[in-house]
């Protein structure tokens, strides 16, 4: 498990670096012919964790459900997200990681309610689903460092 958090926890710390200078404006922009900015695409990659490995288990998420409804799959930016929030965001990237990795080892994804991906991946499973997280963060990832050239 440890390995695996850490494939996922690596290009989370690379694309900080390389947005590390930007300000919130820079975060916030939606260029021509995107959907959503490099901000929103921090927070989604958050939700989207903790939808696929939490709320498809029957558990709580570790963020709040304002925050879940924000960021989660067919989202996309309703307001500008201020620099409070973005630190939360940059924070959240690393203990919702955390997070994940101890209830791992606690052993509380006991139930696990299949689902299809919108990207024709069947996940059975909690292992399968954490699995999942680095190609989706991947897609995400991609976006970001497409949109820090346009913004």
């Amino acid at each position: 498990m440890r390995r695996l958090i850490d494939i996922i926890k690596q290009p989370r710390l690379l694309v900080l670096k390389e947005i590390e200078n930007f300000s919130t404006e820079q975060l916030n922009k939606i260029p021509e012919g995107f959907n959503n900015n490099i901000a929103w695409n921090l927070g989604h990659m958050i939700a989207a964790q903790q939808g696929i490995c939490y709320k498809r288990s029957g558990l709580d998420t570790t963020i709040t459900e304002d925050f879940f409804h924000t960021y989660k799959p067919g989202t996309k930016p309703e307001k500008i997200i201020d620099t409070a929030e973005i630190t939360f965001i940059k924070e959240q990237l690393f203990t919702t990681l955390e997070q994940l990795e101890a209830d791992m080892n606690t052993g509380i994804f006991v139930n696990y309610t299949q689902v299809m991906t919108r990207y024709g991946i069947e996940l059975n499973s909690i292992d399968e689903a954490i699995s999942f997280l680095p190609f989706h963060e991947g897609l995400h990832i991609g976006y970001i460092m497409s949109l820090r050239k346009l913004v």
